[in-house]
C-alpha cells in the first residue's frame, strides 16, 4: 500500500521521521501554500528562503529518486489540506498519508481533524530532530514550581554529554555567561556571517516573492541566505573558524551598522532543517576541545540550543494554547508604526528595526533589550508585539518566537519563564552600544526636551505595574531607588512619559 509523506516548509531535511519511513511506491509532496505564507506578513527574505530551500530540497530528492509532487505558490493551493487532497485525487492507489508533527500548535490542530476530512489514516510521527522529546519536557517539569532554564540545562547536558568531563562540567561551572557581557572595543574588527549569491533557482523564487508580496517588509533582491544544506553547514564552518572564537565574550554587544557582531544567523538555516543542532554543537565543542576557542563561548552557544531552544520548545508545548492568551501586564497600545518602517529618531530602535528590514535578522540582544523593551516599558499591546516578531525574522516560528517575545521581552506570562521584567533605561543600551553617541536623544537625561525615552518610561513601567511587580525579589532594590525620589519628582517623570505614549509615532 503506497502512502503520500507530506513534509512541511521547515522539515527540508534528510533524516526526517517521515522520510525514513519512505519505501519504494510512496510519494513525496512539498508545496508552497497560501495558508502558511500569508498568516503573518512574513519579511520576503523569510519566504524566499523557505520557497528556495523547499525548491532545491526536492530537487534533491527527485535526483535520489524520490517520487516528488511540488507544488508551486503560482499554482494558488489555498492550504497544506487542499494540497493532500489534490494528490489524492489525482492518484488513487495512494492510501494513506504519513507527516512529521507540525511545530505550531495552529497546524497541529489543523492536522489532528485531517484524518476525518480526508477520509483517509494519518499517521503523525514525532519530530526526533530535537533532543528533548515532548514526554520528556513534560517529565522535567512535572512537580515544579517554576520552569527555570538553568536547571533543565544542567539537565541536557548530563544528558547529551556536551562540554562534560565525566560527571562534572568543563571548567567546573555549568554557566559562563558573565563572561559574555562586554562591550565591543572600539578597534576590534568584526567578522560577518558567509553569505550566498542566489543561483538561477533562487532568482526565479526572488522574481515571485516581488511580484506576490510586494509590500512585505525587506527587499528580495539583497537576499543572501544559504538555501542547501550543504551551504548552510560551510556558513556555519565559518562562523565556528572565524567568528565564535569572539563570540561568547561579545554576544550582547552592539555597534552602529554592525547587524550581526559575531552572531551566525545560523538559526534561520536550523529551524527550517537545514542544520542539525546535534551536529552544529559536536562542531562547537570539538573547536574548543582542540584550543581554537575559549570555552566561554563555546559553552555560550551550546546553551543557545540544547539548553534554551530546547526549553522554549518544550514549554511552548507543555502551556498551549492558554499561554497564547497571557498578558499579564494588561499592555494594550498599538504597536507604532516605526516597527515596520525604521522611522525613528531613537538611534538603537532605528538600527534594530532596520537590521530586521534588511535582513529578517537582528541579534538576541536588539531583540530583548531594544525592541521587546521599548514594547514592554511603552506597554504594547501583546497579540501585535508577538504577531511582528512571528512575521519579520527569517528564524521565526511560532514555537520559538511565542515564549520569547510573551514571556521573555514582555513578561506577559507573570514569571513562567523569567524570574523578572528584562526592563532597562538607555544606561543599558549606552553601555552595550555605541547607538547613544550617535542619537537625537541625550542618554543621561530623563525630563530634559531631548531625553532619551527609555529613561521615563522606564521608571513609568515600574510605577505603572507596582501592584503586580513590587514583591519580586529581583526588583526590591529598583522599588526602594523609585520611592526615595520625592513626590515631585515622581510626578515629573510620570508626566514626562505620559507625554511620549501619547507621542509615540513622533519619536
Amino acid at each position: 500500500m503506497s502512502r503520500l509523506i507530506l513534509l512541511l516548509g521547515d522539515q527540508l531535511t534528510p533524516s526526517m521521521s517521515s522520510l525514513r519511513q519512505w519505501q519504494p511506491g510512496d510519494c513525496v509532496l512539498l508545496a508552497e501554500v497560501v495558508e502558511e505564507a500569508s498568516y503573518v506578513r512574513h519579511h520576503q527574505h523569510k519566504i524566499v528562503l523557505l520557497f528556495s530551500a523547499m525548491r532545491h530540497f526536492a530537487r534533491a530528492l527527485k535526483l535520489q529518486g524520490c517520487d516528488l509532487i511540488y507544488i508551486d505558490y503560482v499554482q494558488g493551493c489555498r492550504s497544506l489540506l487542499a494540497a493532500a487532497q489534490q494528490i489524492f485525487a489525482e492518484r488513487p492507489h495512494l492510501t494513506s498519508l504519513l507527516v512529521t508533527e507540525a511545530g505550531e500548535y495552529r497546524l497541529a490542530q489543523q492536522m489532528a481533524s485531517w484524518a476525518e476530512l480526508l477520509q483517509k489514516p494519518v499517521q503523525i510521527l514525532p519530530d526526533d530532530r530535537f533532543i528533548c522529546s515532548h514526554q520528556q519536557f513534560q517529565q522535567w517539569a512535572q512537580g515544579r514550581k517554576q520552569y527555570r532554564m538553568e536547571y533543565f540545562y544542567r539537565d541536557m547536558r548530563r544528558y547529551t554529554g556536551l562540554l562534560m568531563d565525566g560527571a562534572q562540567p568543563c571548567g567546573g561551572q555549568w554557566n559562563f555567561d558573565a563572561d559574555n557581557r562586554e562591550a565591543l572595543p572600539k578597534d576590534l574588527t568584526l567578522v560577518s556571517p558567509r553569505w550566498f549569491e542566489p543561483d538561477d533557482l533562487t532568482q526565479q523564487v526572488i522574481a515571485l516573492v516581488k511580484q506576490q508580496f510586494p509590500d512585505h517588509m525587506g527587499n528580495a533582491d539583497t537576499f543572501a541566505y544559504a538555501v542547501t544544506s550543504k551551504d548552510a553547514r560551510a556558513a556555519f564552518l565559518h562562523f565556528v573558524e572565524a567568528q565564535l572564537p569572539h563570540f561568547g565574550r561579545y554576544q550582547d554587544a552592539m555597534r552602529l551598522d554592525a547587524p550581526f557582531v559575531f552572531h551566525s544567523v545560523s538559526a534561520a538555516y536550523l529551524n527550517c532543517g537545514l542544520l542539525d543542532a546535534r551536529w552544529m554543537c559536536q562542531q562547537v565543542e570539538y573547536a574548543y576541545r582542540s584550543g581554537k576557542v575559549p570555552l566561554a563561548a563555546a559553552e555560550g552557544f551550546i546553551r543557545q540550543i540544547i539548553g534554551w531552544r530546547e526549553y522554549v520548545r518544550g514549554l511552548y508545548w507543555l502551556l498551549m494554547p492558554n499561554y497564547a492568551k497571557h498578558n499579564a501586564l494588561e499592555a494594550t497600545r498599538p504597536l507604532p508604526w516605526f516597527y515596520w518602517s525604521g522611522n525613528t529618531q531613537m538611534r538603537c530602535m532605528q538600527q534594530a528595526v532596520q537590521h530586521t528590514i534588511d535582513h529578517a535578522y537582528s541579534h538576541h540582544i536588539q531583540r530583548l533589550m531594544i525592541t521587546g523593551n521599548f514594547a514592554l516599558l511603552a506597554g504594547l499591546d501583546v497579540e501585535q508585539v508577538c504577531n511582528w516578531y512571528l512575521a519579520v525574522y527569517a528564524d521565526a516560528y511560532e514555537w520559538v518566537e511565542l515564549p520569547n517575545t510573551l514571556g521573555m521581552a514582555l513578561f506577559a506570562d507573570h514569571g513562567v519563564l523569567a524570574s523578572k521584567p528584562y526592563a532597562a533605561s538607555g544606561r543599558y543600551i549606552h553601555k552595550m552600544s555605541n547607538y547613544c553617541n550617535h542619537c537625537h536623544y541625550q542618554v543621561k537625561d530623563t525630563l530634559g526636551h531631548n531625553a532619551c525615552p527609555f529613561n521615563a518610561l522606564y521608571w513609568d513601567f515600574l510605577a505603572r505595574n507596582e501592584s503586580k511587580l513590587a514583591a519580586n525579589p529581583r526588583l526590591g532594590l529598583t522599588y526602594q531607588q523609585w520611592r526615595r525620589k520625592s513626590d515631585d519628582e515622581q510626578q515629573a517623570i510620570r508626566d514626562k512619559a505620559s507625554d511620549l505614549l501619547i507621542h509615540l509615532e513622533q519619536l
